[in-house]
């Protein structure tokens, strides 16, 4: 589609040339005409989008307008257990998204705009891991332009495709008008049916709507970034041949080179699969429950596999519970925090509430030394869990920064300085401290050079550690 003056409501200058400002129609008309299912199109003003407008303007400061879009994926192959046929769907679809992405761009910039997109998935800001590694935030661009909502599997859930679909997001320097009808949904597509629940391998997904990212991280994004260091490190340390294979199967391997060679690859996204939302997919749920989970969620539960987690964790205990068909593959957590705020908004993502039964404690930290770089947006970790003001640094870097941490009744909340009566002091060097989550420190020695300081029941300092299994 090109952009002509019948598409045109309105003009602004820019460099002393006129450009049109278009009507959100004519956007969504391109995206479509570029491959797109389905298309919103918002402005970056828009109140939902207040905690991704820093990310993208750092990405592009020109932005005004995002054009968010889906592309649908084929649901039978994301259905099959056979994890090539599912990954393959996977790459192809993405593939479908970047082609609506670059051609849409090119359309606006011969048109005079400037015009950006950010990939679907890989490549991503890797020097920033563990951290915010995505430029623009998908779903949530995607909930915003009244694309669908996010269901308890943390996926967005469009009200037509439901689950099987693919997200893309154009930043535009376009002042868009009449983009007010792309509003986020007002009803729930999620049928509140729980086969997510069902369907997950490592007990990830909660049926009370909790969600165990480590659990799922660990899982399904094995050959992934943090699984992928975890692999090289088995190499590393390995004596020999004989002792890799014993560390690392040939078909862990083999899959390794896979994933590396054509593209990483899932472990699961059973959650997707069988989750039956969506107008496309509806009927073929309420009509017969017992035949849909049987031919749908079944094979996903019976199939014989490896399903990796971090030793003493809940998703080790879900699985020797529910799936003793499966094996246990036992792995080394990789989310290990670099910056404090990062240890301090990763840990809801961590935490594991099967692992703290019978603890109720209150913790207060403070962390000392040169903290003032540990204080940047670390978007891995979901905001809200700490105030605000943990986003930036502090005005002195020198002075300490403090923080609570309550753990009760099977519930962690995390709190900007110190909350209440503590039941143990934590007064600790941020590097120190850092290096000894990272298992590069000792905690004798940190304790020995004071570097750690303990108030109160040092017992409680080992309880919270396994309340967070690495």
């Amino acid at each position: 589609m090109t952009i002509t003056s019948s598409t045109a409501v309105a003009a602004t200058r820019a460099n002393g040339a006129v450009r049109p400002a278009l009507d959100a129609e004519a956007l969504r008309v391109m995206a479509r005409e570029a491959g797109a299912d389905d298309v919103g199109v918002v402005s970056l003003d828009r109140p939902e989008l207040a905690d991704e407008r820093a990310h993208i303007l750092e990405a592009f400061p020109w932005a005004k307008s995002l054009v968010a879009f889906v592309c649908r994926t084929s649901r039978e192959p994301i259905r099959s257990p056979a994890r090539s046929i599912a990954n393959h769907e996977f790459h192809e679809t993405g593939e479908d998204v970047s082609a609506v992405d670059r051609r849409v761009v090119r359309q606006l910039e011969d048109s005079g705009h400037r015009a950006a997109s950010a990939p679907v998935g890989f490549p991503m800001e890797m020097e920033k891991f563990p951290g915010r590694l995505w430029v623009i935030s998908h779903k949530t661009v995607a909930e915003a332009a009244g694309l669908g909502r996010m269901g308890i599997h943390r996926l967005v859930i469009h009200p037509r495709f439901g689950s099987f679909v693919l997200l893309g997001t154009i930043a535009t320097d376009i002042e868009v008008v009449r983009h007010d009808q792309d509003q986020p949904l007002d009803g729930d597509p999620c049928m509140t049916c729980k086969l997510c629940v069902a369907a997950c391998p490592t007990g990830a997904i909660k049926s009370d709507g909790q969600f165990d990212f480590s659990a799922c991280y660990t899982h399904n994004y094995r050959e992934f970034m943090g699984g992928f260091t975890d692999w090289v490190e088995d190499v590393a340390d390995a004596k020999d041949r004989f002792d890799y294979r014993e560390r690392v199967s040939d078909a862990e391997s083999a899959s390794m080179w896979q994933s590396l060679s054509y593209g990483a690859n899932y472990k699961a996204a059973y959650c997707m699969a069988a989750c039956p939302a969506g107008d496309d997919l509806i009927a073929d749920y309420p009509a017969d429950r017992k035949d849909f989970v049987q031919r749908i969620v079944k094979p996903f539960r019976d199939k014989a596999e490896a399903i990796y987690v971090v030793p003493d964790s809940d998703a080790e205990a879900h699985v020797q519970k529910t799936y003793p068909h499966k094996t246990i593959r036992r792995v080394n957590g990789s989310l290990r925090p670099r910056t404090l705020q990062g240890f301090l908004n990763g840990l809801p993502l961590v935490f594991q509430p099967g692992q703290s039964t019978g603890l109720s404690a209150r913790y207060h930290f403070t962390f000392t030394g040169a903290v003032g770089g540990a204080f940047v947006h670390e978007g891995l970790y979901e905001p809200g869990h700490l105030n605000a003001n943990t986003d930036q640094p502090p005005e002195d870097p020198t002075q300490p920064v403090h923080a609570t941490c309550v753990i009760h009744e099977g519930k962690l909340t995390v709190t900007n300085g110190h909350q209440g009566q503590p039941d143990l002091r934590v007064r600790a060097d941020t590097e120190t401290w850092l290096g000894f989550l990272a298992g590069e420190k000792k905690l004798v020695s940190a304790l020995l050079t004071r570097r750690l300081r303990l108030s109160g029941d040092p017992r409680l300092l080992v309880r919270f550690g396994k309340c967070f299994p690495s």
